[in-house]
């Protein structure tokens, strides 16, 4: 994500990255060979961003000076190679359980996982299929899928995603989309079909949610 910045901003963030504890305007305009104007202008777009924020004050013998860090958003724009460490584990996994191995272990997972979305989402017996898959899309979304409830398959409630945050490692494993379908199906308590599938061509990842398991 870094890449979307100016280059002035980029170098201003690796800077902070590189000194956790922060850096004031001068030290910033300094290693950047700008003028302290031109990095008030940089923190300013960043911090409206999200990306900087005020550190702590330096005591010094006059007016303490105010040092500049990284948020969180700052430090995950840098480049985080999350995809390749979790094909690594599913290579692992499926090299020493085979397919089946690894369908079971994603649904134990999934099935953790819906605990902590079931209470993320106050979901309780007395809701019917349909509340529950409206409020599932909505946390989807949040995680990113870009979720919504989508038009009912006979009659049925569905959901539809047009981004896959597993894409490229479903593209590779398939099982990989048995963990979205365990996940719905005990979030749901009913049966999730995938009608169609981005990781194998379609154009959304459509799940239907069926009250009959």
């Amino acid at each position: 994500m870094i890449e979307v910045f100016g280059a002035r901003q980029k170098q201003l963030m690796r800077l902070l990255l590189k000194n956790k504890g922060g850096m004031t305007v001068d030290e910033l305009a300094h290693a950047l060979r700008v003028t302290r104007n031109a990095v008030r202008q940089h923190l300013a777009t960043l911090s409206r961003n999200g990306f900087v924020t005020h550190g702590a004050t330096r005591p010094t013998r006059g007016r303490p000076q105010q040092l500049h860090v990284l948020t969180d958003a700052g430090k995950e724009a840098f480049p985080r190679h999350y995809s390749w460490f979790a094909q690594l584990l599913v290579d692992a996994i499926s090299g020493e359980h085979g397919a089946e191995g690894l369908r079971t272990r994603l649904g134990r997972v999934a099935a953790a996982v819906a605990q902590q979305v079931q209470q993320r989402t106050g979901e309780n017996g007395d809701a019917s299929l349909r509340e529950k898959v409206v409020r599932v899309a909505a946390y989807m979304d949040e995680l990113g899928y870009d979720a919504r409830v989508g038009p009912d398959v006979e009659a049925m409630p569905t959901i539809e995603a047009d981004n896959c945050i597993f894409h490229e490692l479903a593209k590779r494993n398939p099982e990989i989309c048995h963990f979205d379908l365990a996940l719905l199906s005990s979030v749901t308590d009913s049966k999730v079909e995938h009608h169609e599938c981005l990781a194998r061509g379609g154009h959304v990842c459509r799940f239907k949610f069926d009250a009959r398991r």
